[in-house]
C-alpha cells in the first residue's frame, strides 16, 4: 500500500508564505516515489503581504489557507482536519511563512512560539512516532516541537543556529544537497534554500530527506 504524506504549507511566496519550489519539489519527489500527498493549512490570515518583485509591504489581507491552494491546485485542507492517524509522516517545507504566519520567529527569536493548530497538528506526528520533515526555515520550529536537545539543521548560518541552540535544539552545519537525521526523535531536516543556489541543488537535499522520511515511516 502506498504511503501518505502530509504536507503543511504557510501561504504561498517565499517572502511571506510556502517557499513554493520547496514545495513543488517536496510534491515532486513524494509522487516520484510512490507516496500520496495531501496539503494542509491554518486558516488564519497571514502576518502581512509583501511585493515579491519590491519586498515592500502591500495593504491587503490575505488569508493562509486560501493562499496554500494556489500551489496545490485548489486542494488544501484546514490543518484542524489533520489526523496523524491518517498519515504514515507529515512535511513542512520553507518560506518566510513559516517564521511569520506558522510561527512568530522571524519577530521573537528564541523567544518564539508555534502557531496553536500547527502545533497541535504535528504534535500529533511526534506522540505517534511518526517521521517529521523539516525544510530550509521549518527546522527553527525543532525544538518548540521536540525535546530538549533535538539535532537538525538550517545549513550553516550562523544567527538562526544560535536561536535554535537557544531554545535548547543542537545545530549541525549540513551542506546543501545534505540531511540531519535525529533517529530518536524521527526527525529530518534539509537547508534547501537556506544555501541554495539554484532549483537544482536545492532538489537534491529535499529529494534525500523526502526519501528518509519514507523510509522512516
Amino acid at each position: 500500500m502506498n504511503k501518505k504524506v502530509a504536507i503543511i504549507l504557510s501561504g504561498c511566496g517565499v517572502f511571506d508564505g510556502a517557499e513554493i519550489n520547496e514545495t513543488v519539489l517536496t510534491a515532486l519527489s513524494l509522487d516520484q516515489l510512490g507516496a500520496q500527498v495531501e496539503y494542509f493549512a491554518p486558516d488564519i490570515n497571514q502576518h502581512h503581504v509583501l511585493n515579491h518583485l519590491t519586498g515592500e509591504e502591500m495593504p491587503e489581507q490575505r488569508n493562509v489557507l486560501v493562499e496554500s491552494a494556489r500551489i496545490t491546485r485548489g486542494k488544501s485542507r484546514n490543518i484542524r482536519e489533520l489526523k496523524a492517524a491518517d498519515f504514515d509522516a507529515v512535511i513542512l517545507p520553507g518560506g518566510f511563512g513559516v517564521a511569520k504566519n506558522l510561527s512568530d520567529f522571524a519577530f521573537k527569536g528564541a523567544d518564539c512560539r508555534v502557531q496553536e493548530d500547527t502545533l497541535q497538528a504535528i504534535l500529533q506526528f511526534k506522540s505517534a512516532h511518526k517521521p517529521v520533515g523539516l525544510i530550509c526555515i521549518s527546522p527553527v520550529l525543532s525544538a518548540k516541537i521536540f525535546a530538549e536537545g533535538v539535532r537538525c539543521t538550517i545549513g550553516d548560518d550562523a544567527d538562526t543556529a544560535a536561536a535554535i541552540t537557544q531554545m535548547g535544539g543542537v545545530h549541525q552545519d549540513c551542506a546543501v544537497g545534505g540531511i540531519v537525521v535525529d533517529e530518536k526523535n524521527r526527525l529530518v531536516t534539509t537547508p534547501a534554500y537556506m544555501l541554495a543556489q539554484s532549483i537544482s541543488e536545492a532538489a537534491k537535499g529535499i529529494h534525500k530527506l523526502v526519501e528518509q522520511v519514507l523510509a522512516m515511516a
